[in-house]
């Protein structure tokens, strides 16, 4: 009699799923990170156009906070935790809004790992920060009636 008869598909089946369950993982976790960098780079870019068009200061700063939100929000990110920055080469602020400026806007958010609990405060260590920048110019027409 054999005793190894019937264990080679039992090795297949034990290393199969010592491998393939990291591999999975990585992938699923790969693909987390890049839906969430993809969302700050369209965050970044809407909240710039939408800053460049706007009427006036408070309202550009009020189209930006939504831009940031919805396209966060589309990729499943949680807004609450990005942080957007406007700057220019005028400073920031009100003073970006002015003819022919170049307005940068920076968008920083994290993404959490799949499947790890939120536990003892690990989701935070467990998280990957994605930023993305954007720049757009404002119309040499801006603000003419």
């Amino acid at each position: 009699m054999n005793d190894d008869r019937g264990s080679a598909s039992l090795e297949f089946i034990t290393a199969g799923l010592v491998l393939l369950v990291p591999l999975v993982y990585l992938v699923i976790a790969l693909a987390q990170i890049q839906g969430g960098s993809l969302a700050v780079t369209g965050a970044a870019r809407q909240a710039a156009r939408v800053f460049v068009l706007a009427d006036s200061p408070a309202d550009a700063h009020e189209r930006v906070e939504a831009a940031v939100r919805v396209s966060l929000a589309d990729f499943g990110v949680a807004a609450d935790d990005a942080h957007v920055t406007v700057t220019c080469s005028a400073g920031a602020g009100a003073e970006c809004l002015a003819r022919g400026e170049v307005v940068t806007v920076t968008v920083n958010a994290t993404v959490p790992l799949p499947l790890v609990p939120d536990i003892l405060d690990v989701q935070s260590a467990a998280s990957v920060p994605v930023q993305a920048r954007a720049v757009q110019k404002v119309s040499r027409f801006w603000g003419a009636p």
